[in-house]
């Protein structure tokens, strides 16, 4: 089993970009990125051409064909969905009927940027559609990472924990919703596990279904339930851009329906925490954070999968 970094927010000149469908590739494999999703605007034109570009290129990159719903009143991100879908009769009160017709194609779908800025700038980038039923979407992107931190990002993580402690269950993603040359160091990926030889869209499915997803800089805060307690180890990815700070910089937040604690990493890179502690009294579940030095928003560096007990 391996960690896989994933770029799950890329387009090429078959929308509205700038990178070739070659170009896309090159890019993200000079990176070292284990997988990424296509997902261009209302078009799977790329599809064949990213196949074709990798069976003749030997590079070690994996790509999950998807696309992106670019509708008025907001975007849906599409993952594993191989055939087009229309969406003009989009309907505002029930984006679900959209969600479920994709769906049924084998796709995965979540929303995309749900506070991006909308009109007058960005007429549709905004989610302005009324979601009743969350059970008919996979995931939130939690990170859209060329937008706005507190006025963008922000807002999608606190909507997304906000509706993990309601009892949804729905994964988090990130993607740099890639148009052209912008650099990847600094921002967060998504990763999963998986095999080195393994389907990547089938794992990164069984990773979103499961909820077992890390939105991450570089390192991955890794969780492990015993019979009394649960350890949590902070692993490096290597991934490029990230430079690691003095190991006792670390915090660990975990995050309940009813509080947040924030514990400092010891130099041994684990922390241990006692079922039978006061603040797992009762809880349901946990949202585990790592940060450097401060709890705050701009010091994040990972989002662990949501922790069931």
């Amino acid at each position: 089993m391996k960690y896989k970094r994933l770029e799950l927010h890329n387009h090429t000149t078959e929308s509205d970009a700038v990178f070739s469908c070659e170009e896309l590739i090159d890019f993200l494999a000079e990176d070292h990125v284990d997988g990424f999703a296509l997902t261009d605007h209302n078009t799977i034109s790329g599809h064949a051409k990213i196949k074709n570009l990798l069976a003749q290129k030997n590079v070690a990159l994996e790509s999950i064909y998807g696309m992106e719903y670019t509708t008025y009143y907001g975007h849906i991100l599409c993952f594993n969905l191989t055939e087009y879908v229309p969406w003009e009769n989009i309907n505002k009160h029930k984006p679900e009927l959209l969600f479920e017709a994709a769906r049924n194609k084998g796709a995965i779908v979540g929303i995309a940027h749900p506070f991006s800025v909308g009109w007058p700038f960005s007429q549709g980038c905004r989610f302005e559609m009324t979601v009743t039923d969350y059970s008919k979407c996979d995931f939130i992107e939690v990170f859209n990472n060329l937008e706005d931190l507190h006025k963008v990002n922000e807002k999608a993580l606190i909507l997304w924990e906000k509706l993990i402690f309601s009892g949804e269950h729905l994964a988090a993603t990130c993607g740099m919703d890639l148009h052209g040359n912008s650099s990847l160091h600094g921002h967060y990926s998504t990763y999963i596990e998986g095999d080195t030889a393994g389907d990547i869209g089938k794992e990164l499915e069984n990773a979103i279904h499961s909820q077992r997803t890390w939105i991450s800089k570089g390192p991955l805060l890794v969780s492990d339930v015993t019979d009394d307690q649960i350890i949590f180890s902070v692993l490096q990815t290597g991934k490029p851009g990230y430079t690691p700070p003095e190991k006792s910089h670390y915090l660990i937040s975990v995050k309940t329906a009813s509080g947040e604690s924030v514990y400092p990493i010891p130099d041994t890179m684990t922390y241990e925490i006692p079922l039978s502690s006061e603040l797992l009294k009762d809880e349901k579940c946990l949202i585990i954070k790592l940060y450097e030095q401060e709890a705050i928003l701009e010091n994040l560096v990972c989002i662990s999968p949501v922790l069931y007990l």
